[in-house]
């Protein structure tokens, strides 16, 4: 990378930015409210304002701005089609219309890529080999770093490990379907668990003193207390967690898998049982081939993995594309 980069990561609330140099190091920082509601023009003017304020006085040594924004989108075209969340957003020419104002390339990313490769260059990725990134919290979103190059597939859709099948017959998915990975271990499938279980539980007891909505750290807290309920819920998670992470490591053949969001706060829960749980689903040869670690960059991911699109012109893979 050549001097400086621009990171943005565009979110249904909110516009984080970063000035960022060759080393991952963040000099300047900005965020700045979405406000989707006032629609897609104001929003990308907010972009803007974000970009220049941030390159004022450097603009010379500024190599391009990285943007990673919601999904879906193509990553080539540099549109954003409908994302849930920035409505009405429809087929918008994101990287058309900021490089026609700020006269500086731009490339544009789906925010799960972004933050994929902002941990293989910047965090627990180390810049090896091949990984996986998982992000889970509210929903479960993703991202493939293989062979040290960001992987999208034919239509830049890959990497949807969310919405892998891995109980037919589960619950049902924000998507549509049945069963997804999503449904079963994100922040929020936890909760719906931790809500149907039996009132004398002590997940309710600590939902009660913070508010009474039960969340997911509600199921982790009584898990660590040795609350029966709790760990029939923390264990079934692991094991579709584990489950699906086994088919990927299995098609991949990935070195690390890096877990990021609010659920993987409970590191000193979930990672020794997903470790254990993932080496009784692989076959012999994998068995401790692959390590499941926490995410290192935390919420500078999105902004670094953004800025870091411009660190290596090789990321482009899977149809031949090296714009």
């Amino acid at each position: 990378m050549k001097g400086l980069c621009v990171g943005i990561d565009l979110g249904g609330t909110k516009i984080a930015g970063a000035l960022v140099d060759q080393d991952g190091s963040i000099l300047r920082r900005i965020r700045l409210e979405t406000r989707v509601e006032q629609g897609p023009q104001a929003v990308i003017d907010r972009l803007v304002e974000a970009i220049v304020q941030l390159t004022d006085g450097v603009r010379s040594s500024v190599e391009g701005v990285g943007v990673a924004a919601p999904g879906p989108l193509d990553s080539r075209s540099g549109v954003v089609f409908s994302p849930p969340n920035l409505p009405g957003w429809v087929d918008v020419p994101l990287r058309q219309v900021l490089e026609d104002r700020l006269g500086v390339p731009v490339k544009l990313e789906n925010d799960a890529n972004a933050a994929a490769w902002g941990e293989y260059w910047f965090g627990a990725g180390q810049r090896k080999g091949s990984m996986i990134y998982l992000t889970v919290s509210t929903g479960v979103g993703s991202g493939l770093v293989l062979d040290g190059r960001l992987f999208r597939g034919e239509n830049t859709f890959a990497g949807e490990i969310g919405h892998t099948i891995v109980d037919p017959e589960g619950p049902p998915c924000g998507c549509g379907r049945q069963g997804c990975l999503e449904s079963l271990v994100s922040g929020t499938a936890i909760a719906k668990f931790g809500q149907t279980t039996d009132p004398s539980s002590l997940i309710h007891s600590l939902a009660a003193k913070d508010g009474g909505v039960i969340r997911a750290e509600h199921v982790f807290e009584a898990y660590r207390m040795g609350d029966a309920h709790a760990e029939k819920i923390v264990r079934q998670t692991v094991r579709y967690l584990a489950i699906g992470l086994s088919n990927l490591i299995h098609i991949f053949n990935p070195g690390k898998i890096v877990v990021g969001g609010g659920v993987s706060r409970a590191g000193d829960v979930l990672f020794p049982l997903l470790q254990e749980q993932l080496d009784s689903y692989l076959m012999a040869p994998f068995r401790g081939t692959c390590e499941a670690v926490p995410a290192a960059l935390g919420e500078d991911a999105g902004v670094l993995g953004a800025a870091a699109l411009w660190t290596d012109r090789r990321q482009q893979v899977g149809t031949g594309d090296s714009s």
